[in-house]
């Protein structure tokens, strides 16, 4: 963790968060446009009497090295994070597995009159309490 926490703030001068509005109205890079782009800045170079005055060329060319440095970084952190996401469920079904057997034995113990099951059962129960949704029938 405390790793992480260093990664995070040795990339924090460089990195920008935006609002879910402002990643709307933003052009959208894949692969595929990754490689576009690439290859753009390649012809910038080879064939400049394209390049439009109107066009900030050393700031495209910025942009794409971030890119391009970037995208590494973010398949890394990308499976990171599904891993870690995926060990999170995995754990927490298997937590969940062994509280339900835990309510059950509690549940039994109270059903058979054991009186310290009673306060635990009372307090689990509300917890594990079967929700009942029932679906509106179609009118005919």
């Amino acid at each position: 963790m405390q790793d992480l926490q260093k990664v995070k703030a040795a990339l924090a001068p460089y990195l920008q968060g935006l609002t879910d509005k402002e990643k709307q109205s933003l052009f959208k890079m894949g692969d595929k446009t990754v490689a576009t782009v690439q290859k753009v800045k390649s012809y910038t170079s080879t064939n400049p009497e394209f390049n439009p005055n109107y066009m900030d060329l050393a700031e495209f060319v910025k942009d794409e090295i971030v890119v391009t440095q970037l995208d590494p970084l973010v398949n890394l952190c990308n499976q990171l994070a599904s891993d870690l996401s995926d060990t999170m469920t995995l754990a927490g079904s298997e937590a969940l597995k062994a509280s339900l057997m835990y309510y059950g034995a509690v549940k039994e113990a109270e059903s058979k009159g054991v009186a310290t099951a009673k306060p635990i059962y009372d307090d689990l129960s509300q917890r594990f309490m079967r929700q009942n949704f029932k679906k509106d029938k179609p009118k005919d």
